[in-house]
């Protein structure tokens, strides 16, 4: 139903784990589907679920195998130049050990440049998967992106930046030009990814610099050009600078998931933006994607002493393919 996408400028500093770490917590049905147009990454980070019998006619391997890469984004845009209906969008999903689903990215940066026109169907697709909420991640964006057309669909832009002087210089440029090309679209939410040390000091500080950003477009020279308002800018507050953290979603480091820095804020963050968004509508459809048909709100796919209950924390995985 909800449509959240996340980015970043130069770096695109842990877009990816955020996206997975958001949701593992989610506390609605959802789906995390990757449109990195430099390549997804889950392939090569989280296994999939012992079975995924029920999903396209493929069953995994017992013990949990590699995603396929083959199934998600590029199988759906072969279908989708028939058109494209929200209701197509599951089966292409995959779901990983622990239950959550994902609609895994493209393989290369070659095959994105073969599919700009998909996007903004794929928005719309996103958008009217009720009952299920789709968190998208983006990467990294440059001028002229072809994914504008996706984050014009959706209902909030979030970028991440870390705390530091060149990334918040990259992100403000980045404010003023999505605040021109998204004229009358989304809002923009910003998520610092902080030190825990200094974690309030950080998000004030990248708040204060990105205030001369709101409503500031690329040459402006003080008058506001006519047409559709700028969106507003928020700075939407943290996700903890937590490396072992980040590890154990990706099955690296040993230990208790849900009591990593990471987590706990992502538990936060993700319970501020379901407020800022509509209530999800009851499902027009049979099971989506983010809930199986046999499950309670209460209880998905999380396993033993990985998480709270309605969480869908992924648990192991593999080596990464890089800090996205």
């Amino acid at each position: 139903m909800a449509l959240i996408a996340l980015a970043a400028d130069k770096g695109a500093p842990g877009v990816t784990t955020a996206a997975v770490a958001l949701g593992a917590v989610w506390p609605r049905p959802v789906l995390v589907a990757e449109c990195d147009q430099a390549g997804g990454d889950l392939v090569y980070r989280l296994p999939a679920a012992p079975s995924d019998s029920g999903r396209g006619g493929q069953e995994q391997d017992r013990d949990g195998g590699m995603l396929n890469p083959s199934r998600g984004l590029l199988s759906l845009a072969a279908t989708a130049r028939r058109g494209l209906r929200p209701e197509q969008v599951a089966e292409h999903c995959q779901r990983l050990v622990g239950g959550l689903d994902v609609l895994v990215g493209l393989t290369n940066a070659e095959q994105a440049q073969a599919m700009t026109w998909l996007w903004g169907p794929l928005g719309r697709a996103f958008a009217g998967l009720a009952p299920v909420d789709v968190i998208v991640d983006c990467g990294r964006l440059g001028a002229g992106t072809p994914l504008t057309d996706l984050l014009r669909e959706a209902d909030l832009v979030v970028l991440l930046t870390r705390a530091t002087l060149e990334q918040v210089a990259h992100l403000r440029e980045r404010v003023a030009a999505l605040s021109e090309d998204l004229r009358g679209g989304p809002p923009l939410g910003v998520l610092v990814l902080a030190d825990p040390r200094d974690f309030r000091g950080s998000i004030a500080e990248v708040d204060r610099i990105v205030a001369g950003a709101r409503g500031r477009s690329p040459g402006d020279a003080g008058a506001e050009p006519a047409g559709p308002p700028p969106p507003t800018v928020t700075v939407l507050g943290g996700l903890a600078l937590d490396p072992k953290g980040a590890e154990l979603l990706s099955g690296r480091w040993g230990g208790r998931l849900d009591r990593s820095l990471l987590i706990r804020s992502a538990r936060e963050v993700a319970a501020d933006l379901v407020g800022r968004l509509q209530p999800a509508p009851a499902a027009p459809y049979g099971p989506a994607p983010g809930r199986p048909a046999d499950s309670s709100p209460g209880v998905h796919g999380v396993p033993a002493g990985a998480g709270n209950a309605g969480e869908q924390v992924p648990a192991g995985g593999r080596g990464e393919k890089g800090d996205r």
